[in-house]
Order: structure tokens, then C-alpha cells, then sequence
């Protein structure tokens, strides 16, 4: 489609030929009468399309490249029109041009300049091949985009008169254009060295906006991938990069065609580029609208796939005429011109900001499509042919010095460039977030230093030690010592929140003031973590293991246990029965145990950050490890500094209670 639409913009003044001649099989014989014209080429100053009244005939016959051939009963054809006015009902596969030259015989350096004549073409200078691209009998199409540059023979030259013939196969898709075959643009004269600037002037300037969103989006993808790598669950971000590297990878392909045609089944890669990058779009849309990629719209996309499939193949190889590639690409243009449009629509008025930048060049995309549909199809009827070509050029031919403006780049530049909007936006809130998490997680942690007990008071007849590491700037874990020196005991708690961050140094704060609510109330372990556990029900997720023990002045110990790590006695695990942890059942039931300390008795409370700690292979410390340093009587500091430095990866707190001489000698 977009072929159809430049070689309309290339060509559309000339056309009003054909609407003067009514589009009527009369024009065909108009141009008939017309005399043939020698193309005066002795005074060039520069390059110069070989527009001119050259001859034409249909057949296939290597006698006609002759310069000596009799071509005086030949068609005179103005090759600024279509060959569609001379071969009005019937379309031959194989049609030749003939053009009679005259040159200076002393002038060296002329060339041919060659650019999107056919998918196959024979240019002869004076009987011998000068150009030549893909196979016209057998027919083997080629690509048609390369400015060919061929310099012709000065012996050539040295005659004074060039006879330049065109044998061009005209496929079942170019005959569906509206331009097929040979046009005068197709060809230019002029100095080599000046058809070299101008073919490079004329790839910059036809290609430079699709330079600019090839690497502009490449480089948009490539910041989107650093994004994902920081932000796993923005699936979005990952489609940007795929959609764009899609793209991209058909950019060295693309270069070299720009200067060589090359067999067309090798552009049968390019769709499925095309068609990888349009599933990745789709998946972005999808994720950034937080839609689940259904059923029918899987359905609906796979059959756009196959008529994207099929239309390509069939114009790359030039077997399917115009109206039966937009047939095929009707759903993968519905998909893109009424689907998504109206997605995103629904998406912005539900308050998605997101939709509503995306929404900009989704309706010009929408656009262009709409203009080429229509404008394809009005240039089928003949008495609309030079509307069209007009309507064409206005659309898709606007320049600004050599640049071309194309519209179709621009809207692409646009959907880059809101894709770049919304990326900063999200980059600026989820900065704005972080900062105001990080003051609300440094004001949680001075919560946390102020309820959890940094220095201990000391206790006549224990000797007591803590040690608390976070693993991130608030923590999970959670202690209390409570001392009664009335009679003499110690109440512990200890315990560890289910979660990381902020959340949990919320349900902390949360359990360490039930604590101390409840300890007012109840010394007795068990009812305390029954208290707990009421206290946590009816929050959600919110869980925690917890061990409250209560050591009596006569070394009697009463513990009660919710899912915690049992404590050790002088180096060995107190044989405590396991149950569940706070928060999961209303009437949970709880483990209690009751023994004894003796003089020098020392309890250790850890921690599960301890025995996960987890080295760079992925060793665990484990109970060994722990059981280890225990029997070398080492103290809690000494214990939490070997597991960090193993390898932290939770919280890690560690309470020791050792009974002295003190309180034993005041007891007996």
C-alpha cells in the first residue's frame, strides 16, 4: 500500500492527462498519435529524469534492445502517466520501452541512474545490458529499492546517439498499483560522479525520519530494559525493548538495499520481524492497561498474523493483487484502527492517564491507514485518479529542503516520543514514592529504636545480652525484656513478623505495645500469647512466630511457644513440641514447656535469621553451625557477627540469659 501511495506522490501533476482524457479507452489511442521524440541530452548542466515520449510494446523479444531495430510502428507513451491508459484491458507480464538519445561524442562519464522501476528489469545501452535486476523470463522478482548507478561505455558515447531499451516484467501486484512499470522518475542521465551525490542526498533525504525512529526507539527500548531489570513485574517495559530491537534488526538489511536490489525471498525475514514487533506492541498495550490477554483476542491476533503472513508473501513475491493484500490485512488493520482505538479510549475515560498519551498516535496511525485505504481504492476508479495523486502528495510527499516529511515516520516519532512521556512520568512518581518511603522507613526505624531495648537494664542475679541486625532499615524481628524486681523474675518475649520493610515494622510497633499492654494484666506465657494472637486476627496476613518465657527467681522457667525456634540450655535446644504461628487460627493452641535453671545456666534466644543465613553458593548456616558455636560457650554478639558474617539475608536477633552467683546466693 504505502508503494502505491509514492509512486502516486511521484507522479500525480502528470495525471491530469488522464483525467482530460476522460480515463476512456479514447486516451489510449490519443496517446497513440502522439510522435515519438528524440531526448536531447547534449546540453546537460546536471542530472535529469528521462522524461520524455518513449516507445512501448508488449511481448518479450531480445531483437528489440538492437539499436538498429525499425520501432517506428511502436506505441509513443509519456512515460509522466501510467501504463495503464495504453494497456487498458489486457496486462502483459512483459512490456519494452525504447528511448532514442542524443548525446556529445566527446562527453565522458555519463551514467544511468536506476531506482524502483520493477521487481524485474533488463536496461540495454546500444544493444548491450547496462542494468540488471532479478530474472524477467522465468520471472524472479527482486527487490526494487536500490539506486542503481552505472556508468555507460564512452564507446558507447563516441557515437553521438544512444538508443536506451527497458525490458520490464510487470507482476500481478504492480499491475494492482497504480503506477505500474516504467515511469520517468525511474531513470535519470547525467555525470556518474553527480549520479553518486544524488543518490546519497536522496537516501538521506528519503530515510532520514526513519533513521531518527529507528534509533530513537532503540534507544528508548534499551532504557526501558534497565527499567525492567529494576522492576521485574513492569512486564511493559520488556515489550518496549523487543518491539524496538524487532525493528531494528531489519536496519542492516534495510541499509544495504538502499544502494543493491536483492532477491525478494530474502525480504520474507522482514515480516516476521514485523509481526514479532507488532505481538510485542500488543503485549505492551496490554500490560500498561493492565488487560488480560483473553481468549478472542489471542484468536483475533493469530488470524491477523496469517493475513500479514499472506499479504506480504504475496506482494514481496508479487502474486496477489492490491485488493486481495488489504483483504488480507483487514483484521491486523481492524486490530490497529478500531480495536485499540477504542481500548484505549474506554482505558482514559476510566481516569488512565497513560491510555490518554498513548491515544495521541494511536489515532494518527489510525489516520494514515484510513488516507492510504481510501486513496488505494479511489485510484482504482480512472476518472478519480488525479484526485487521488493530489490527495497522495499532499499527504505523503511534503518536504522540507531535501528531507521528506512522511507523515507515517512522524506518527511513529510521536508514539516513541509518548512512550518517552510516560516513562518519565513514571520515572518521576516512583522517585517522589521512593523519597517518601525512605522518610517514612528512617521514621519507622526510630520507632523501632525507641521500642525495642537497645541497652539493658541490669538485673540483679542475670546477666543479660542482645544483639539486633536488621537485614534492611526496618526489621522484623522483635523482643522485649520485662523485669520485675518485686520478686525477682524476668519476663522475655521474642519473635519474628512474617514479611520485610515497612509492613512489618508496623505489625512490630503493633506487637511489642500488646506486649506491654498485656503484661500489665498477665506474667503467665501462655495467656500472653493467646492475647497476641487475638490481637493479630482479623488483620489480614499479618503472622508472626513468637516465644514468651518467664523466669521465676527460684530458676523455675515456664515457656510457651508459637512456631519460634526453640531456645538452647548451655548450648543444647530445649525439646519444646512445635505449633502454629500467631495469627493463622482464632483458638490456636500453644506449646508449654516448664524446667529449671541452676546456677550458670545460660538460655539463648535466636532468630530464624541465624540459621538461614545463606553464603554466596547458597549454603544455609544451619543448626550445625549454631550448635557449634554454642558449645564453645561464644555470646550473642559473637554469634549474630558469624552469621552475618556468613551471609544475612533476614533479620538476625539474639537474646542470652545467664543465671549468676548473685541471685543464687540470695536465694539460698
Amino acid at each position: 500500500m504505502r508503494s502505491t501511495i509514492c509512486r502516486l506522490s511521484q507522479c500525480f501533476h502528470l495525471y491530469l492527462f488522464v483525467l482530460i482524457a476522460g480515463a476512456l479507452v479514447g486516451a489510449g489511442c490519443g496517446a497513440a498519435m502522439a510522435r515519438a521524440q528524440t531526448f536531447d541530452a547534449t546540453n546537460l548542466h546536471g542530472p535529469v529524469d528521462m522524461a520524455a515520449k518513449w516507445l512501448i510494446q508488449a511481448g518479450d523479444n531480445p531483437a528489440w534492445a538492437e539499436p538498429g531495430f525499425d520501432d517506428s510502428k511502436w506505441t509513443p507513451f509519456d512515460t509522466s502517466t501510467s501504463v495503464k491508459n495504453v494497456f487498458t484491458t489486457n496486462h502483459p507480464e512483459v512490456v519494452w520501452y525504447r528511448l532514442h538519445v542524443k548525446v556529445v561524442p566527446s562527453e565522458t562519464g555519463l551514467a544511468l541512474a536506476e531506482w524502483n522501476t520493477s521487481s524485474a528489469f533488463d536496461i540495454f545501452v546500444n544493444g548491450e545490458r547496462l542494468i540488471h535486476s532479478g530474472e524477467v523470463a522465468p520471472f524472479v522478482p527482486y527487490t526494487q529499492n536500490g539506486r542503481l548507478v552505472k556508468r555507460i561505455p564512452d564507446q558507447q558515447i563516441a557515437t553521438g546517439n544512444l538508443v536506451i531499451a527497458l525490458r520490464v516484467h510487470i507482476s500481478k501486484t504492480e499491475w494492482g498499483s497504480t503506477g505500474p512499470g516504467f515511469f520517468s522518475s525511474n531513470l535519470t542521465l547525467g555525470q556518474e560522479s553527480a549520479l553518486d551525490d544524488h543518490v546519497w542526498l536522496s537516501v538521506i533525504g528519503q530515510n532520514a525520519l526513519n533513521w531518527v525512529s529507528k534509533f530513537s526507539g532503540l534507544g528508548l527500548g534499551i532504557v526501558a530494559l534497565a527499567l525492567f531489570a529494576a522492576q521485574r513485574q513492569q512486564k511493559e517495559y520488556l515489550w518496549i525493548f523487543l518491539q524496538f530491537l524487532c525493528l531494528a534488526a531489519a536496519f542492516p538489511l534495510d541499509v544495504y538495499g538502499y544502494f543493491h536490489n536483492v532477491p525478494a525471498n530474502l525480504m520474507l525475514i522482514r515480516p516476521p520481524l514485523g509481526i514479532a514487533s507488532l505481538f510485542f506492541q500488543f503485549l505492551m498495550y496490554l500490560a500498561i492497561l493492565r488487560i488480560r490477554f483473553s481468549w478472542w483476542l489471542r484468536a483475533f491476533f493469530a488470524v491477523s498474523v496469517v493475513g500479514v503472513v499472506i499479504s506480504s508473501a504475496g506482494q514481496t513475491l508479487g502474486s496477489a493483487s492490491l485488493l486481495a493484500s488489504i483483504a488480507a490485512l483487514t483484521p491486523v488493520l481492524i486490530l490497529l484502527c478500531v480495536v485499540l482505538p477504542v481500548i484505549l479510549v474506554i482505558h482514559w475515560r476510566r481516569g488512565n492517564g497513560e491510555a490518554g498519551i498513548l491515544l495521541i498516535p494511536a489515532i494518527l496511525t489510525s489516520l494514515v491507514i484510513y488516507v492510504q485505504i481510501t486513496l488505494g481504492i479511489l485510484a482504482q476508479i480512472p476518472a478519480l485518479l488525479a484526485l487521488a495523486g493530489r490527495a497522495a502528495n499532499a499527504f505523503f510527499n511534503f518536504h522540507a529542503g531535501p528531507i521528506l516529511l512522511d507523515f507515517q515516520e512522524i506518527t511513529t516519532l510521536l508514539y516513541i516520543l509518548s512512550l518517552a512521556i510516560i516513562m518519565i512520568l513514571r520515572s518521576t512518581r516512583i522517585t517522589r514514592q521512593q523519597a517518601q518511603l525512605e522518610a517514612e522507613m528512617a521514621a519507622a526505624r526510630e520507632v523501632q529504636q525507641v521500642i525495642l531495648p537497645d541497652q539493658m537494664e541490669k538485673m540483679p542475679g542475670y546477666q543479660i545480652e542482645s544483639i539486633y541486625q536488621p537485614a534492611q532499615e526496618v526489621g522484623g524481628d522483635f523482643f522485649q525484656i520485662i523485669a520485675h524486681k518485686s520478686d525477682a523474675s524476668l519476663l522475655i518475649v521474642a519473635g519474628d513478623v512474617v514479611g520485610k520493610g515497612l509492613k512489618a515494622g508496623m505489625l512490630v510497633a503493633l506487637l511489642v505495645g500488646a506486649i506491654r499492654s498485656s503484661a500489665e494484666t498477665t506474667e503467665e506465657p501462655l495467656k500472653l500469647l493467646e492475647a497476641l494472637n487475638r490481637r493479630l486476627m482479623g488483620r489480614g496476613d499479618a503472622q508472626a512466630t513468637c516465644l514468651a518465657m518467664r523466669i521465676s527467681s527460684d530458676g523455675s522457667v515456664t515457656l510457651a511457644n508459637a512456631g519460634h525456634i526453640a531456645p538452647y540450655l548451655n548450648g543444647e535446644p530445649v525439646n519444646v513440641e512445635g505449633s502454629l504461628p500467631l495469627g493463622m487460627i482464632e483458638d490456636a493452641k500453644f506449646s508449654e514447656l516448664k524446667f529449671s535453671l541452676s546456677g550458670h545456666d545460660r538460655l539463648m534466644l535466636m532468630s530464624d535469621g541465624i540459621v538461614e543465613a545463606r553464603d554466596t553458593e547458597g549454603k544455609l548456616f544451619g543448626f550445625g553451625r549454631v550448635h557449634e558455636l554454642l558449645s564453645t560457650s561464644c555470646s550473642a554478639a559473637e554469634v549474630a557477627l558469624a552469621a552475618k558474617q556468613f551471609g544475612q539475608e533476614d533479620d538476625i536477633s539474639v537474646i542470652s540469659v545467664t543465671r549468676t552467683e548473685e541471685l543464687n546466693a540470695a536465694i539460698a
